[in-house]
């Protein structure tokens, strides 16, 4: 008896041994991974919509204030030519987020409540890249990718998702089509919770609120929070809080907001210790809707606005910070494009790249050197669906014939939120035009460069037999199908 008790003893004692071994274990693994979770930057992208390239002070604003944002460039570097791949949300959006052409990926134009199609699920989003490596993923704002269950943020790498499913202007008070849009749905996660009737004022107010109580929530974790405001896309709404304080009316309150938004998070993340371990991306996903006049952005001095391949079209307010990692006050003036922003994370938290093949390059080397070019040879406008537009080379834009919109003359400017009216012109023959010297694409240099004009042709032929070009009947051989539900 004596021996078994011993036994027992000795068993209960081992026992308890293993399982103190175990906490041990379990505590080492937790505080390795911790101590793993520390070394990897958090990702801010704070994307607005439809803001034009003139609408922050460091772009030029005269008559917006925007000091976070000012300070955000003064602290960080400011593209003065990142392009985004379209001038329109959903394909804007699909860029940015994949890393690839929008048009290879089947997204074009701006998806609404009729669509049965979006971002095919087999394509990798910048969340769905840093999920592995133990990310929380959110996005709050306007997702534009789909609205149906299976294209839903929570599908696509997203832990959270707080937001419209689509443009905000996509609701029955359209002042162009009444009633053709169903209520504006507001989602959490991926149930409707709410619908939106006749006001938005707090929607930039709650879309802040949220992404702070998410940082608060994941600041001992790395984190990717996806900020996409809704505005200034019209309808414009705006809270008591900026209601009548910009010199620009209404436009101009809407950007106060969204500049005082910006420096929310920015205050949460330095007051948290998390500044220094954060990079911060402040873009917009197109130009300036110039239809809405008094109620739209301004993309002086460049040419045209959002629908357009011009570069006030697809050349956006651009700024990155993360303190003591990227040079402060730099300029960089070089071209970039959205679809580099996905492989630019994956070199900073050692993410594994999308198995699909994706257009963007790195730009991390240009973002911490303003010296340093685009590992890109050249960047390709495509518009309306398939449409080769322009392309971007170095200092240099080749455009080639097309049609696109202008607003007609002889029209005064609104200030109740009714567009004026556009009219469609036709570029007829290819125009060349050195960026450095006239942002404004008004005077065509193609006669006197055409060697140039030879090396660019040469990457429009290999785009045209990559992604096609329906301005001369190419189908791609290497583009992708949008997800269906039909």
């Amino acid at each position: 008896m004596a021996l078994k008790h011993l036994f027992e003893r000795f068993q209960s004692n081992l026992n308890a041994l293993a399982f103190l071994l175990i906490l041990f274990l379990n505590f080492s693994c937790t505080s390795k991974r911790q101590e793993e979770w520390r070394k990897l930057p958090n990702v801010v992208i704070i994307f607005t919509d439809d803001q034009g390239y003139n609408d922050v002070g460091v772009f030029g604003s005269k008559d917006i204030s925007t000091p976070n944002l000012d300070n955000m460039a003064k602290e960080g570097v400011r593209f003065s030519n990142f392009y985004v791949a379209q001038a329109v949300c959903s394909a804007s959006r699909a860029a940015l987020l994949t890393g690839t052409y929008s048009n290879r990926l089947g997204i074009h134009g701006a998806l609404d409540h009729s669509s049965n199609h979006g971002l095919n699920p087999d394509e990798t989003t910048i969340a769905e890249m840093l999920k592995p490596l133990g990310y929380q993923t959110a996005i709050f704002g306007k997702w534009h990718l789909g609205h149906h269950p299976e294209f839903l943020p929570v599908q696509q790498g997203f832990d959270e998702y707080f937001g419209i499913p689509y443009s905000n202007d996509m609701w029955p008070n359209h002042p162009e089509t009444k009633n053709y849009y169903p209520p504006l749905p507001l989602y959490e996660n991926d149930e409707v919770v709410d619908t939106l009737h006749h006001d938005q004022s707090m929607l930039t107010t709650v879309l802040t609120e949220k992404s702070l109580d998410f940082i608060e929530r994941n600041k001992e974790t790395p984190f990717f929070l996806y900020l996409a405001h809704p505005m200034p896309h019209v309808p414009l709404f705006v809270s008591d809080k900026f209601e009548g304080k910009s010199e620009r009316g209404l436009y101009g309150d809407v950007i106060m907001e969204i500049d005082w938004s910006v420096g929310q998070v920015l205050e949460s993340l330095k007051s948290k210790g998390l500044e220094e371990n954060t990079l911060v991306i402040f873009l917009s996903d197109n130009g300036p809707w110039l239809s809405y006049s008094l109620h739209a952005g301004s993309a002086y001095p460049l040419k045209e606005g959002k629908g357009t391949s011009w570069d006030g079209g697809v050349k956006i307010p651009s700024i990155m910070q993360w303190k003591g990692k990227i040079p402060e006050g730099k300029v960089q003036t070089n071209p970039a494009m959205s679809i580099d922003i996905l492989p630019t994370i994956a070199e900073i938290t050692g993410a594994k790249l999308p198995e699909l093949p994706i257009d963007g390059k790195s730009i991390w080397k240009m973002i911490l050197d303003e010296k340093h070019k685009s590992p890109q040879e050249a960047y390709f406008i495509y518009y309306n669906r398939n449409e080769l537009q322009a392309i971007v080379m170095d200092e240099w834009k080749l455009y080639f014939p097309h049609r696109f919109r202008s607003i007609a003359p002889g029209q005064e400017s609104r200030d109740d939120g009714i567009p004026i009216k556009y009219e469609m012109l036709d570029l007829t023959e290819m125009e060349l035009y050195h960026i450095p010297t006239d942002p404004s694409e008004e005077k065509n240099v193609i006669s006197e460069n055409q060697d140039i004009v030879d090396l660019i042709l040469k990457y429009a032929d290999s785009v045209r037999d990559d992604m096609g070009d329906a301005l001369v009947n190419m189908k791609g051989k290497n583009n992708r199908e949008p997800g269906r539900i039909d």
